[in-house]
């Protein structure tokens, strides 16, 4: 659309019904806070520049809205007079004369930009107003869009509505599309004469025909215009946000056997063939390939998982971890800014830190890189083809050669070479009848305690 946009999103309201110690837009959706969901859709629509309106955590929501490539300016409503007072605070940024205007909520984390691109389509056509609904079955509590020869002629308030208008049930989601070139016009002739003393953007509609102006209503999806007010819709939402995203991978591609149970962020990417069992999480940063296999009741979050690789059950890959093609994750088993080769199989019960595992090493059940001595984090490096008997200790730094041994419950604090076999256990002693006696004072001190009154 070649026509310059702005998309003003207002983010000032208190949150007092959300019962929290920070402003309701900052609440996680998909671990993005909900304010960057709007400002990526509305990044969608083709807008030119966004203005912020924040109040309560101005500094933190704006940080938070940070999304790349869309630049932001914030504005400070000092006091809460109405919608219509909230969109005049960027003031500044509406007299620049841009062709639309958008205005949204930063508490409507799951809107897309189809409905934004259809309001603006609407200003193109003529319209001067043009503002968003949604049909639902259960319209109480919202004002209705009230339409006559497909121009929009007044929204209802409930408490205002005749019978036959509540009847309505095509309603007002707050979000509009305003002609920029007239917007502070219409703005500055809105007024307060109502119970509350605020000035609503909602009379814009009014204001507009008072004018000669015309007004249109576009439609949108019940789901997109679903607000945030306190932590039950906060859940609601995160529900549907997660249901959607689900749906999308599975049309895509993706083998989910019990979707449901499967939490994405907002950023995961899954390929096509994958595989996902119940019960797996997926933090931020998380990018799996096609054709690989996450089992269930893993945790995967700033890794990467490539084709045909497998991780799981009950598996945990943190920030850092990259599995080749074909390597294997096992059983409780942890990587953290590890390097699993191709082919590699880490199995059971293992902890990988800070390393490198060379393709096709087998790492042993039990195994742990001692990566962290107290102060300072050091590198392991395993080459290709080792093998890594089961209780073993790497104690780093320490670098294991090509296709060298390690023997079973060896604690390893040197470099190994290639094709070496590394024993480092410490010598087996024999102590013959030893464990009858100690069986005995075991016996002993247990049949003493409970003589004791």
């Amino acid at each position: 659309m070649e026509r310059t946009c702005l998309a003003i999103i207002l983010a000032a309201g208190d949150s007092t019904r959300m019962k929290s110690s920070k402003s309701k837009v900052l609440h996680p959706i998909a671990n993005r806070p909900m304010i960057a969901h709007v400002v990526d859709a509305v990044a969608k629509s083709d807008i030119s520049s966004v203005a912020l309106v924040v109040g309560r955590d101005a500094d933190e929501v704006a940080m938070a809205a940070q999304v790349e490539g869309v630049k932001i300016e914030t504005y400070l409503q000092k006091e809460r007079l109405g919608t219509g007072h909230a969109v005049l605070a960027a003031h500044d940024a509406i007299a620049r004369g841009y062709d639309d205007i958008i205005v949204t909520y930063g508490d409507v984390p799951l809107q897309t930009e189809g409905p934004l691109k259809a309001a603006r389509q609407g200003l193109a056509e003529g319209s001067d107003v043009v503002v968003i609904g949604f049909h639902t079955d259960k319209p109480t509590g919202y004002g209705r869009l009230l339409v006559k020869d497909s121009e929009l002629i007044a929204i209802r308030e409930e408490r205002d509505a005749a019978d036959a208008e509540r009847a309505v049930k095509w309603c007002n989601s707050g979000l509009m599309a305003i002609n920029g070139r007239k917007a502070l016009e219409l703005l500055s002739r809105i007024g307060n004469a109502n119970a509350k003393g605020e000035y609503y953007l909602t009379d814009l509609v009014e204001i507009a025909h008072s004018i000669g102006g015309r007004v249109a209503a576009v439609d949108a999806p019940e789901i997109e215009m679903t607000g945030c007010n306190n932590r039950a819709e906060l859940a609601v939402i995160e529900r549907l946000w997660q249901e959607r995203r689900r749906d999308e991978m599975m049309i895509s591609g993706v083998t989910m056997i019990a979707p449901e149970t499967v939490f994405l962020s907002y950023d995961t990417t899954i390929g096509q063939d994958a595989l996902i069992e119940p019960n797996v999480v997926f933090g931020p940063g998380a990018t799996i390939d096609g054709g690989a296999i996450i089992h269930a009741f893993s945790h995967i979050e700033g890794a990467h998982v490539s084709a045909g690789a497998i991780v799981g059950p009950f598996a945990r890959l943190r920030p850092g971890a990259d599995l080749a093609n074909g390597s294997k994750v096992g059983n409780f088993c942890e990587v953290k800014n590890g390097k699993i080769g191709e082919g590699a199989k880490v199995n059971h019960l293992t902890y990988i830190g800070d390393a490198k595992v060379g393709a096709g090493a087998n790492i042993g059940a039990g195994t742990i890189t001692c990566n962290y001595d107290g102060v300072n984090k050091h590198q392991t490096l395993i080459g290709a083809n080792t093998f890594i008997g089961s209780n073993s200790s790497l104690v780093a730094p320490v670098s294991i050669g090509d296709s060298a041994y390690i023997a079973a419950g060896s604690v390893i604090t040197a470099d190994v070479p290639a094709d070496a076999l590394a024993l480092g256990r410490a010598h087996q002693e024999l102590k013959p009848g030893r464990a009858a006696v100690l069986r005995e004072r075991a016996f002993a001190i247990k049949a003493a305690k409970k003589a004791k009154p």
